[in-house]
């Protein structure tokens, strides 16, 4: 019994409670709305036989919509079914045409599709008035129409709204496939700008006569997708060979054509018919994005999977097909089944250069400064590059700059469009009004919720004038992007503070010399070769192919070459970790080199990267140290003259890493023994003094046995480092007790040092041949255990710890308030005198 009259008004009446209730699209609820606005239907007289209050109905339904209602008001022109709606009344559609179901009334096919609903509002709100909907099948009056009610008799089948009738090829293709090239044509696909030479091999390869099908590979961002477009806005343009003219490339959806498929063969004939329709018609290109997906879907329950079905059609040329897949699926997936891999012909995608980039991204700034309604500075352009490009380092171009832009821009339009606080406070009292309305209602007091209507209405239309002024002064006024505006968003996506950003890096190799002179103690030599050198790269100057510097750094140990390298770190990539450092003693013999790219196929931990290469990959913008480079095995350093001369290494996955942002430090005590053997003499007269000059003789002869002169001459620069001086350690303890001072004050006490212990300190810390170190072991050794034991004697909170020397210069003591702890620590040989002196028991 078909209601299509009735059903057309009962759907218009839903468009306008949709409307007036302030909501973008059209719900199943705004549906139901509408049948109890029409009234005489069988929905609503089945629900009034069932003793539900229509009124009551209604009015629990409308406080459930309100809760989410979010925009005050659209123009009854833009609203559109819900996903949900759409879904009820394309199973409605399915369900009508089934001859079981002819003589059911569509309302009640609707009705009872809403009320099957998971998570459906109006069953919820039915269920709660005391109406459970599949227990009044059998009380339905049976003389208004014959026939069963809706039910699992008619095959009902919410996933597969056509099972009630055959599908053609044509409609399955139209309903999972889009047409790129009419979109194209319609101007809806965004332009694709420098990848001419890529699109112009993927037309040549679709040319061919035999394996003809495109396979587009690269990493996730790099424009894959954005190819077959282009070929489809080619051949929209005309600007393809005669034999392409009428080509259409038509883009499968394979989630929703495995999406409801409840039964074995259900996925194998939507598929077959797509392909029935595509090698009909000879001129359509089939296009997949994804395409690894095919292996195995739909093979559940030992059907045949995709692939198996796509396959022989492919090897026949019934029709062609592009595909797009990532560098490792295409090696873990599609390279494995080789009769997949042999139908299509490889197309490989790199990111664009930045130059590059900048094109797309000035041919795509026109459709995203319309969408968002503002306008974009060129150095805004260009920020979004560089700070892609520095901060973002897990991810591609162009893809990372076009979100950083796109970010940006809803960032700013949205700052720039947020309503006033009178809009926000008219949408409350709009509110009110409708709770009040609902409220007269339930007491049966239409006389007060006819004014209240009155006055909802003329809020209703004040706030629509008011949001319609705010739109139009946003369309007038268009808000600026400019480059602070980049840098705050990459600081969001990234959680990098934005005054790490604003110091450009100029500013930064400017201040470089101090920062390290005042860090690096005692090596001002060294410190000026590397920033020497480094701005020498950063300048332009250096090859553009290289890292930006590559530095052996030479001494004895504990004179500061790791502190240089990680200080080195912190200044030019604004972060203390981005530094790799790798101990080459674990890299002493010939096997180990696999580690440092990863193992070869076939080996155990093939699929996770190599320990230098997966790092660099993840931080290309960072310091690479590899500490005592001379006990590594000479095949490591055959990797090392790769990346010196070249700045790139490819990894056991055949990925290619891009060390051309780094900085390399190799660190190495070569000859430090021999300078020790030098100054302790060997016979009569030996004075134990050497030169600098003569150090570096003696550590060049040393470099000249262990490593080879085409690695030497590949390092920017060799730098040597001295042993550290008695006068130097003054100056180290005060950045040790800098650090110690902070510390103290966070756990709430002061601290002072005098002079005297100060001396004592460096005295105990001086060991020419160990460096600093030794410094900071005598910091907590006499120091830090001392301020530990006087704190935990009790001492008061905000006191003062005074340190000093005890008369004998034999310990350090606490003097001042906190002296009453009488606590000192002995030197170790003051100790074992004084066990020596006790009697024996």
């Amino acid at each position: 019994m078909r209601e299509l009259n009735i059903l057309d008004k009962i759907l218009e009446y839903a468009r306008e409670e949709a409307v007036r209730t302030g909501w973008m699209s059209i719900t199943p609820e705004h549906l139901v709305l509408g049948m109890i606005r029409h009234g005489d239907n069988e929905a609503c007289r089945f629900l009034t036989d069932s003793g539900l209050s229509l009124a009551r109905l209604k009015s629990m339904i409308l406080d459930e919509i309100d809760r989410g209602c979010s925009v005050p008001y659209r123009d009854s022109g833009q609203i559109r079914p819900e996903a949900a709606l759409q879904h009820i009344l394309n199973t409605a559609a399915g369900i009508l045409h089934s001859p079981k179901a002819s003589q059911i009334p569509d309302t009640m096919v609707l009705l009872s599709i809403i009320l099957k609903e998971d998570n459906s509002v109006t069953s919820d709100i039915v269920l709660d008035m005391g109406l459970d909907f599949n227990d009044r099948y059998a009380t339905i009056p049976g003389d208004r129409y014959d026939g069963p009610l809706p039910d699992d008799d008619l095959d009902m089948d919410y996933g597969d709204p056509d099972r009630g009738r055959a599908e053609s090829p044509e409609e399955t293709l139209s309903r999972f496939g889009t047409d790129l090239t009419a979109a194209a044509a319609d101007g809806t696909l965004d332009p694709v700008t420098g990848r001419e030479r890529e699109i112009d091999r993927i037309i040549e390869i679709l040319c061919r006569r035999k394996k003809n099908n495109p396979m587009i590979v690269g990493e996730p961002g790099v424009g894959k997708t954005a190819l077959a477009e282009g070929v489809a806005r080619r051949i929209a343009d005309r600007n393809v060979p005669l034999e392409m003219m009428n080509r259409k490339i038509i883009s499968i959806d394979l989630a929703s054509m495995v999406a409801g498929t409840k039964f074995r063969g259900d996925f194998e004939e939507r598929l077959r018919k797509v392909l029935e329709a595509v090698q009909a018609n000879p001129d359509l290109i089939l296009f997949i994005d994804e395409i690894h997906n095919i292996v195995g879907a739909g093979g559940g329950g030992g059907a045949m999977d995709a692939a198996a079905i796509i396959k022989p059609a492919l090897s026949r040329g019934g029709f062609q097909c592009i595909g797009t897949t990532t560098s490792d699926e295409y090696r873990r997936i599609i390279e494995k089944d080789g009769a997949l891999a042999r139908r299509f012909q490889k197309v490989t995608v790199d990111p664009p250069s930045d130059t590059t980039t900048m094109r797309m991204l000035e041919e795509l700034r026109p459709h995203y400064e319309q969408f968002h309604n503002v306008t974009y500075a060129p150095e805004a352009i260009s920020a979004c590059i560089s700070l892609s490009n520095r901060y973002i380092t897990s991810r591609h171009q162009p893809d990372k700059a076009i979100d950083v832009m796109d970010e940006a821009g809803a960032a700013v339009h949205m700052g720039h469009s947020m309503p006033d606080s009178s809009i926000v406070e008219m949408g409350r009292r709009l509110k009110e009004l409708r709770q009040e309305k609902r409220n007269s209602l339930e007491n049966n007091d239409f006389e007060k919720s006819a004014r209240i209507m009155k006055r909802e209405l003329e809020q209703q239309e004040e706030l629509k004038q008011a949001t319609n002024r705010l739109l139009d002064k946003s369309g007038r006024h268009k808000a600026t992007v400019t480059e602070s505006d980049i840098m705050r968003t990459v600081s969001v996506m990234t959680g990098i503070p934005v005054e790490k950003m604003a110091a450009s890096e100029t500013s930064r190799l400017a201040g470089l010399r101090q920062i390290l002179g005042r860090k690096i103690i005692g090596q001002d030599e060294a410190v000026d070769k590397v920033v020497r050198a480094i701005s020498r790269n950063r300048a332009g100057l250096r090859d553009p192919g290289r890292p930006i510097g590559s530095f052996l750094f030479l001494g004895p140990t504990g004179v500061g070459k790791t502190h240089l390298a990680k200080t080195l770190a912190a200044q030019l990539f604004d972060t203390g970790d981005a530094i790799i450092r790798l101990d080459m003693s674990e890299y002493m013999e010939k096997i180990s080199v696999t580690r440092l790219i990863g193992a070869p196929p076939g080996y155990v931990g093939y699929d996770e990267g190599g320990q230098l290469s997966e790092r660099v990959r993840q931080k290309p913008y960072s310091v690479v140290l590899l500490d005592e480079i001379e006990k590594a095995h000479p095949d490591v350093f055959n990797i090392l003259l790769q990346i010196l001369d070249e700045g790139r290494l490819t990894d056991s996955n055949g990925r290619i890493v891009d060390f051309r942002n780094t900085v390399i430090i190799l660190t190495s005590n070569i000859g430090s023994r021999d300078i020790k053997d030098f100054g302790r003499g060997i016979g009569f007269g030996s004075s134990g003094e050497i030169s600098q000059q003569h150090q570096k003789a003696l550590i060049d002869k040393a470099l000249g046995r262990s490593f080879t002169p085409e690695f030497l001459n590949r390092l920017d620069e060799t730098v040597y480092f001295r042993s550290l001086t008695r006068a130097d350690m003054s100056s180290i303890l005060d950045i040790e007790l800098e650090t110690l001072h902070k510390r103290v004050a966070q756990a709430g006490y002061s601290l002072h040092l005098s002079t005297r212990a100060r001396e004592f300190l460096c005295d105990k810390g001086y060991d020419p041949s160990y460096g600093a170190r030794p410094l900071k072991k005598a910091v907590r050794r006499y120091l830090e255990d001392l301020i530990a034991e006087t704190v935990i004697s009790g001492l008061k909170p905000s006191s003062r710890i005074s340190i000093d020397v005890n008369e004998d210069n034999t310990a350090l003591t606490v003097t001042g308030n906190a002296k009453k702890s009488g606590l000192k620590i002995l030197l170790p040989e003051k100790k074992a005198a004084s066990r020596k002196e006790e009697p024996a028991h």
